[in-house]
C-alpha cells in the first residue's frame, strides 16, 4: 500500500516536473527560434530613429536665432545614450558566441534584443513632436551662374586671378573692382563665383547686384533669401541685420565683418570703391586690340569671313573700344547682317547709347520700337513675364496683325528685340528684362510714398509706380490720355478713392497685383476701354463690383491669390474676355465659414472666346467636388480654347471632359492638368527643364497607373512612353525604377529629364538587364531622399548614356557605403563642394583611366 502510493506520488512529481521544464524551456526556445527576427527588427529600429534623430538635429540647428528647446535636447540625450547599448548588442550578435552555449544563451541574447526593440520604438515615437515641421534644405555653397569663361581674354583671367589672391591674403577683407560700363566686370564676378577654389574657401557664397534705385531693405532681402532666412513681416532694417550677422556669425561667407567674411564690389566708379572702405583696388582695363578681335571673330562666326569685310570688320572692332559688351552686342547684330556695318565714333559711355540708338534705329518698323520702350516701365533687373509682356501689349493695340493671344505669344517681335540684344532672356523660363543699360531712357520714379504731380499724370500716356511705397491716391486726376497703369506690388496701399479712375476713358491696362486693396471703387465701371485687369495677389479682396457690364472690352481678367474664393456670376457679362484666371482656395475654411462655395453656373459657357482658361483648386478643397462635374461639362463646350489648366478630383471627370470635348486632339492646344487630390499646386518636375513644356498631367494618389489614364493620353495622339520627363515622389513600396528582367521593350527611351524623390524602399534606378536604345535621351536623374539606394548605374548602362550631364543624389546615408571608385573623368575637379560630408564608413577611393 505504501509503495503503491510512493509509486503514485512518483508520478504524479514527474508529471509536475515534464510541466514545469515545459512552462520554463518553452518561452526560451520561442526567443531562441527568433534571434534572427529580433536582430533584423533592431537593425529596422535603429535607422527609423537615427533618421529622425537627424531630422530633428537639422530642424534645431536651421535657425542660428533660435535655440534648441528643453525637450528636444533630453530626447537626442537619450537617443546619444542608447547607442552603446545598440552597439553592444550587435556586436555580440555578430561574434556569436551565444552558439557555444545554445538554447539559453541564444534566448537570452534574443529577448534582451526584443526588448531593446520595444526601447527603440518607444523612443522614436517620442520624438515625432520634435518632427512635426518640414525639415528645409540648408541653402547651397554656391548657386553656379555659368559664366563665359575667361582664358581666352587674359586681361579679364588676371583679374579673376589676382582677386583669388586677395581672398587667400587673411588681411584683406574687401576688394574692390572697378571700370567703365560694358568692360566686363559682371563676367569677371560671374566667373570668379563659379571657381571650384571659391567653393573650398567659403561655407556660402552670396552674390548680390545692386542697382542705382536699389534700397538697404531690397539688399537685405536679397541676401536673407539667399540664406533662407524668413524675414516675412518684419520692416525693421536692424532686426534683419542682425538676424542676417547671426546666421553668418559660424559662415566663412561672401561678405565682410569680423569673422573671416570677405566682400567683393563691383562698380563703374573708384570713388564708390573708396566710400566702401575697400582694402585693395583692381581696375578692370578694356580689353587689347587682340583680345577685342578674337572675341569679335568668334561671337560673328562665319560671316566674318566674307570677301572685303575684314576691313569693315576690324574698324568696327575698333570702334567698340575695347567694351566686351558692346563687342558682344555688336557682334551678335551684325551675324546677321553680313554687310550693314556702322562706324560707331563717340568714347565711354556715348559709345554704349549710339550702339543702342544704332540698334533701335534698325528695328523694322516702328511697333517693335514702341514694344521696346515699353520695357522701360519695369524696375531695373526686374524679371518680366512673357506672357504678361506680350498681352500688355496687345492690349496697347501694339500686335494689330494678332487675331489671337496664341499669335500674340508667337510673335516675331519679342524675338527680334531678344536677338539684337535689346532685351535679354532671365533665369527664369519664360522670363526676360531689359538690358540695365538701356535704362536711361526713362526716368525711374521708384521709392516714392506720394503719387506723381497733378501735371505728370496730365501729360502721361503710360505710367510705372511699381514696387514702390505709396500708401495713398488723389482722390481725382485728369489723365484722359492715360493708356497703362501699373500700380502692383505697392504693398501699402489698401484703399483706392471713389473717384481715382473717373477721367481715365481711354485706359487700357490697369494692374494692381500685390497690393493691399479691401476693395475696387465705382470709378472702374468707368473704364470702358479696358481690356487686361490684373488683381492677382490682391489678398485681402473678397469681391468684385457686382455690375461689371461697362468693362466691355476686358479680354484679360486675373483674380488668382485674392480673397475670391468663389466663381462670380457678374463676370458672365464679360462677354469679350479671353483669358481667365482663378485660384479657388481654401480660406472659407481656415477662417471658419459655414457656407457651401459659391458656384456661378452656366458663366463659363458664356465665354465664347475664351482662349485661356486656368482654375486652380486649393490642395485641401474637398468642396470643389460639389461643382467640377458641371465646371467640367462647360469647359467643354469652349471651342476657341486653346490653353487648359484644370484640376480633376477623380478621373471620372477627366473622362467626361475627354468624352465632351474635341479640344484634346488640337496638336496646338496646351494643358496642364491634374487628377487627383494633389499635395501641391505646382508641377515640380516642370522645373528641371531649360524649356517650356506645353502638355503636363499629373496624377496625384493613385494606388497604380489608371488604365483610363493611359487610355486618354492615347486618345490625345500622345504615348506615356513618349513624355520627355516623370517625376516620381512619395512612391513607398517602389524598390527599381525599371525592371529589365519583365521589360521586352527599350524602357524610358524618350526620358530627358527623371527625378525621383521621398522612396525609401528605392534600392536601385535599374534592376536587370539593360537594352540597347534605352535612356539614349536621358539628360538630368535626380534621386532625393532614397535611403536603401544602393547602386544607380552599372557599367553596361554607362556606356548608353551619351547625353547625360546632371546627376543629382541628395540626402542619401553615406554612412553605409565603403567604396568610391571613379574612371575615365578628366574633367573631374572636385567630388563634394565644402568639408561637410560625413563619411566614417569610406575604406578607399579609387581613380583610375581606362
Amino acid at each position: 500500500m505504501v509503495e503503491a502510493a510512493a509509486t503514485a506520488t512518483a508520478v504524479e512529481a514527474y508529471r509536475d516536473g515534464k510541466s514545469l521544464i515545459a512552462y520554463v524551456v518553452g518561452p526560451q526556445i520561442n526567443y531562441a527560434n527568433e534571434l534572427g527576427k529580433n536582430f533584423k527588427r533592431l537593425t529596422e529600429e535603429k535607422e527609423k530613429l537615427f533618421a529622425r534623430r537627424d531630422d530633428v538635429e537639422a530642424k534645431a540647428n536651421k535657425d542660428k536665432t533660435k535655440k534648441k528647446a528643453k525637450q528636444c535636447e533630453a530626447w537626442i540625450g537619450r537617443v546619444k545614450d542608447i547607442e552603446n547599448d545598440i552597439q553592444e548588442l550587435e556586436n555580440e550578435s555578430r561574434k556569436g558566441s551565444w552558439k557555444r552555449r545554445h538554447v539559453l544563451s541564444a534566448s537570452n541574447l534574443s529577448k534582451r534584443l526584443a526588448e531593446k526593440c520595444e526601447e527603440l520604438h518607444s523612443l522614436w515615437a517620442q520624438g515625432r513632436l520634435e518632427t512635426e515641421a518640414v525639415v528645409e534644405r540648408p541653402p547651397e555653397p554656391v548657386r553656379t551662374m555659368h559664366a563665359p569663361k575667361t582664358e581666352n581674354k587674359p586681361s579679364m583671367h588676371c583679374a579673376v586671378e589676382e582677386i583669388l589672391g586677395y581672398l587667400r591674403d587673411r588681411e584683406v577683407k574687401r576688394i574692390g573692382l572697378w571700370g567703365t560700363v560694358g568692360v566686363g566686370k559682371t563676367t569677371i564676378m560671374h566667373n570668379l563665383n563659379d571657381d571650384v577654389e571659391i567653393s573650398k574657401m567659403f561655407d556660402i557664397v552670396i552674390s548680390a547686384s545692386v542697382s542705382k534705385e536699389s534700397s538697404i531693405e531690397k539688399l537685405q532681402k536679397a541676401i536673407a533669401q539667399r540664406l533662407k532666412l524668413n524675414t516675412e513681416g518684419i520692416s525693421d532694417l536692424k532686426e534683419i541685420l542682425w538676424r542676417i550677422l547671426e546666421e553668418l556669425e559660424n559662415k566663412r561667407c561672401f561678405f565682410w565683418m569680423k569673422f573671416g567674411i570677405k566682400v567683393v564690389l563691383a562698380s563703374r566708379y573708384e570713388h564708390v570703391c573708396s566710400d566702401m572702405e575697400v582694402d585693395e583696388f583692381i581696375h578692370v582695363k578694356r580689353l587689347s586690340p587682340t583680345e577685342a578681335w578674337n572675341m569679335f571673330r568668334e561671337k560673328v562666326g562665319r560671316n566674318i569671313n566674307l570677301p572685303d569685310v575684314e576691313p569693315l570688320a576690324r574698324e568696327v572692332v575698333t570702334e567698340c573700344a575695347g567694351l566686351a559688351l558692346l563687342i558682344d552686342r555688336v557682334a551678335r547684330y551684325f551675324r546677321r547682317k553680313d554687310n550693314r556695318w556702322p562706324s560707331v565714333k563717340d568714347r565711354g559711355m556715348d559709345e554704349v547709347l549710339e550702339f543702342l540708338r544704332f540698334c533701335y534705329d534698325n528695328l523694322d518698323d516702328e511697333g517693335q520700337k514702341i514694344c521696346f520702350l515699353y520695357g522701360a516701365l519695369f524696375p531695373e533687373d526686374s524679371d518680366v513675364y512673357v506672357d504678361y509682356l506680350l498681352e500688355c501689349w496687345r492690349a496697347e493695340g501694339f500686335l494689330s496683325d494678332a487675331i489671337n493671344f496664341t499669335e500674340a505669344r508667337g510673335h516675331g517681335i519679342l524675338h527680334n528685340l531678344i536677338h539684337v540684344s535689346l532685351l535679354e532672356r532671365s533665369e527664369k523660363i519664360k522670363h526676360v528684362r531689359m538690358h540695365k543699360d538701356s535704362k536711361f531712357l526713362v526716368k525711374a520714379c521708384q521709392g516714392l510714398k506720394e503719387a506723381p504731380n497733378q501735371e505728370d499724370w496730365k501729360m502721361a500716356n503710360h505710367i510705372s509706380l511699381i514696387e514702390n511705397k505709396l500708401c495713398t491716391l488723389p482722390e481725382t486726376v485728369n489723365c484722359s490720355s492715360l493708356l497703362t497703369l501699373m500700380l502692383q506690388k505697392n504693398k501699402k496701399l489698401t484703399l483706392i478713392p471713389d473717384l481715382f479712375f473717373g477721367s481715365m476713358e481711354k485706359l487700357r491696362v490697369l494692374d494692381l497685383h500685390g497690393t493691399q486693396i479691401t476693395s475696387l471703387p465705382i470709378s472702374m465701371l468707368s473704364l470702358t476701354a479696358l481690356r487686361v485687369l490684373y488683381l492677382n495677389s490682391c489678398s485681402l479682396l473678397t469681391e468684385l463690383p457686382t455690375d461689371l457690364k461697362a468693362l466691355v472690352n476686358l479680354e484679360v481678367l486675373d483674380i488668382r491669390g485674392t480673397g475670391i474664393d468663389y466663381l462670380p456670376v457678374q463676370i458672365g457679362d464679360l462677354l469679350n474676355l479671353r483669358c481667365l484666371r482663378i485660384f479657388l482656395s481654401n480660406s472659407w475654411m481656415i477662417e471658419g465659414w459655414s457656407r457651401v462655395m459659391d458656384i456661378g453656373h452656366s458663366v463659363i459657357s458664356r465665354f465664347s472666346l475664351l482662349e485661356e482658361l486656368s482654375i486652380d483648386v486649393h490642395p485641401n478643397n474637398q468642396w470643389w467636388d460639389v461643382a467640377v462635374e458641371a465646371i467640367t461639362q462647360e469647359v467643354a463646350t469652349l471651342t476657341c480654347l486653346n490653353s487648359l489648366s484644370f484640376c480633376f478630383s477623380s478621373v471620372k471627370y477627366l473622362t467626361i471632359f475627354v468624352s465632351s470635348s474635341s479640344l484634346l486632339t488640337n496638336t496646338c492646344f496646351t494643358f496642364q492638368l491634374c487628377v487627383g487630390y494633389h499635395e501641391s499646386t505646382s508641377y515640380l518636375i516642370l522645373d528641371h527643364f531649360q524649356y517650356e513644356i506645353g502638355k503636363c498631367l499629373k496624377y496625384a494618389n493613385g494606388v497604380s497607373v489608371d488604365h483610363t489614364i493611359s487610355t486618354h493620353i492615347r486618345l490625345i495622339n500622345a504615348d506615356i512612353n513618349k513624355a520627355r520627363g516623370c517625376l516620381i515622389e512619395g512612391c513607398y513600396d517602389i524598390e527599381a525604377m525599371v525592371d529589365g528582367n519583365h521589360s521586352t521593350d527599350n524602357a524610358l527611351e524618350c526620358k530627358e529629364n527623371i527625378v525621383i524623390n521621398d522612396a525609401p524602399k528605392l534600392t536601385c534606378f535599374w534592376n536587370g538587364p539593360i537594352r540597347f536604345g534605352s535612356l539614349v535621351q536621358l539628360i538630368l536623374l535626380s534621386m532625393c531622399k532614397c535611403p536603401k539606394l544602393m547602386k544607380i548605374f552599372s557599367c553596361g548602362m554607362i556606356q548608353l548614356l551619351s547625353k547625360l550631364q546632371y546627376l543629382r543624389v541628395k540626402e542619401l546615408h553615406f554612412q553605409v557605403y565603403k567604396t568610391l571608385i571613379l574612371i575615365d573623368l578628366p574633367k573631374l575637379r572636385s567630388i563634394w563642394t565644402d568639408n561637410s560630408l560625413l563619411w566614417p564608413s569610406l575604406e578607399g577611393i579609387t581613380i583610375e583611366s581606362s
